[in-house]
């Protein structure tokens, strides 16, 4: 399916990021931005005030922000007030939410909109753009799961391929595979889903056993 995205080019396309709290997830986020703007998108990032404010054990807030900042070379957006206004004056070509927590994907499923995070996500589907979550939570096939599957069935919506990263000790957990995001975006840019988005995504496949799975 490749050659479907091969013409497709992301330099100058205004891509919004949001980045919601699932503070492991930081170096690979950082990562997928730099790999984002080496495109020659504008990038465009929101975040949640639990990112903003919440030092924890992988990383001080202030230290991220900056380091976000430096790779989008402007002010990350935190505020419902500022987010809005990518609806009517600056509207986004996508938005990505990477990584979407359960609590952020439970929110979008109904309509809440308490962040900058979301507020821009409802201003880019009211435009008609696509947006990409790339999910990582621990109860995707638990409590989220019906949440997943509502969003996987809404028009605009469309998913970073993910799966189990730990079916023995984790087993309703589900994480994305952030290699596959920039084509993820491009496959959205074409109001096309990406295939497969339910992957096989665990490392450590030795440990497998069915024995040991309760």
């Amino acid at each position: 399916m490749n050659d479907f995205i091969d013409d497709m080019n992301l330099n100058e396309k205004k891509i919004g990021f949001g980045i919601t709290g699932s503070f492991c997830t930081s170096n690979l986020i950082l990562n997928s931005l730099e790999e984002l703007k080496n495109t020659g998108a504008d990038i465009f990032c929101f975040v949640t005030k639990n990112v903003l404010v919440l030092d924890n054990r992988f990383f001080k807030a202030s230290d991220f922000i900056n380091k976000i900042e430096k790779i989008i070379e402007r002010k990350i957006i935190s505020s419902i007030v500022e987010a809005e206004k990518f609806g009517p004056f600056t509207p986004l070509d996508c938005m990505i939410i990477s990584p979407i927590t359960g609590n952020t994907l439970a929110k979008l499923s109904v309509g809440i909109t308490d962040n900058a995070v979301l507020m821009s996500s409802k201003t880019t589907l009211r435009n008609r753009r696509p947006v990409v979550l790339a999910p990582f939570t621990n109860d995707a096939l638990g409590l989220n799961g019906v949440n997943i599957m509502r969003l996987l069935n809404a028009k605009k919506i469309f998913f970073v391929p993910f799966g189990q990263d730990d079916p023995v000790n984790k087993p309703t957990s589900m994480i994305s595979d952030l290699s596959k995001l920039l084509d993820t975006v491009k496959y959205a840019l074409k109001d096309t889903q990406i295939q497969p988005v339910i992957i096989e995504n665990f490392k450590n496949k030795s440990k497998i056993n069915i024995k040991n799975v309760k």
